[in-house]
Formats: structure tokens, C-alpha cells, sequence
């Protein structure tokens, strides 16, 4: 006989209860534990990509809140705008050609010799319109650099669309033609 047979036999009254607990320890780690184990491992990488999603649906929240916010404040600035930049009308934008370009060359002392406005005709049936504005302006080089800051720093809503200068001699002074248009309010017909 073998030296675990030998054991088996005189100790089987211990031998056996032993291997029954191993067993039954080994069933009940695989039919219990083991799942549980699994289970609970699945919970925590469920629970990880749910604080992920979490986290996600937050920034896109915060990213939201910023597109909403940016909205309402470009909104703001556009009622702004229209209110309180753009003349109120077609008069007051033709004032503000008419009479103040003149005045400010004057200021400027870069002299008027002529101007002539007209609507833009492709504009249609919109909440604004453009006056575009073509003045002949006559001086040196210094007074038509200070009339065109004058232009570019007035509160009024100006925009320089191009600048041709000429001079006939060199003793002669420059011929400034000035092309320059605004945007006013309309009716809601265009007018």
C-alpha cells in the first residue's frame, strides 16, 4: 500500500468531512462567488461609463447653456444695433451723407467739390436698406488721412467702401473720390 492510501484508510473520518468542505467550498465558489464577482465587476464598469456619460451630458449641458447665453446676448447686440447705431430711416441716413461727410471735411480741412447718393436698388423688401454715397473731396495728404480718422472714429455708422486718390502734378493737391454707404432701419415693405 501506498502512503496515501494508507491515509486515506486511517483517517477517513477526517479525510472525508475535509474533502466534502473542499468541495462544497469549490460549488459554492463557482455557482455563487464567482457569478457575484462577475457581476459586481459588470456594476462597477456599468457605473464607470455611466459617471462617463454623466460627465458627457454635463459638458454638452454646460456647452448649451453657453450657445443659449451667447444667443440672448447676440440678440441683444443686434436689437442694440438696430436701435441705437443704425439710423432711423432713409432722411436721417441721408442727412448723416448729406451733411455730416461734408462737415467733417471741412473739419478736416480737406474741401467738398461734390457728392451725389442713391439707394441700393438690390436690397428689397428687408428690415434695412443702403444708402451708398460717391463725394469728390479736394486737399493734402495730411487733411485727407485726418478726414478719413474722422470717418473711421465717428459714432456714426459709416463704412468706407473705396478711396480713389489722383493728382494731376505734383504741386497740384489730391483728388480724393470717396465711395462710403450706411445701412438704415425700413418700413417692413422696404421703403
Amino acid at each position: 500500500m501506498t502512503l496515501l492510501k494508507r491515509i486515506l484508510t486511517e483517517k477517513r473520518a477526517v479525510v472525508f468531512p475535509l474533502l466534502l468542505a473542499l468541495l462544497m467550498n469549490v460549488a459554492l465558489y463557482a455557482l455563487v462567488v464567482y457569478p457575484l464577482n462577475r457581476r459586481a465587476a459588470g456594476a462597477v464598469d456599468r457605473a464607470a461609463k455611466a459617471a462617463e456619460a454623466l460627465r458627457a451630458a454635463e459638458r454638452d449641458q454646460a456647452a448649451a447653456q453657453s450657445l443659449v447665453a451667447g444667443k440672448a446676448r447676440a440678440e441683444e447686440e443686434l436689437a442694440t444695433f438696430f436701435d441705437r447705431v443704425l439710423p432711423a430711416d432713409y432722411v436721417s441716413a441721408r442727412r448723416m451723407t448729406y451733411t455730416r461727410l461734408p462737415a467733417m471735411a471741412r473739419k478736416s480741412e480737406f474741401g467738398y467739390q461734390s457728392g451725389a447718393s442713391e439707394v441700393d436698388p438690390s436690397i428689397k423688401n428687408s428690415r434695412i436698406g443702403r444708402l451708398e454715397s460717391r463725394m469728390v473731396l479736394q486737399g493734402d495728404y495730411q487733411s485727407f488721412r485726418r478726414f478719413i480718422y474722422e470717418v473711421e472714429s465717428s459714432p456714426e455708422f459709416l463704412i468706407i467702401d473705396s478711396v480713389t486718390l489722383t493728382q494731376s502734378e505734383p504741386a497740384k493737391p489730391l483728388i480724393a473720390t470717396l465711395e462710403v454707404s450706411t445701412y438704415y432701419r425700413t418700413r417692413t415693405n422696404g421703403s
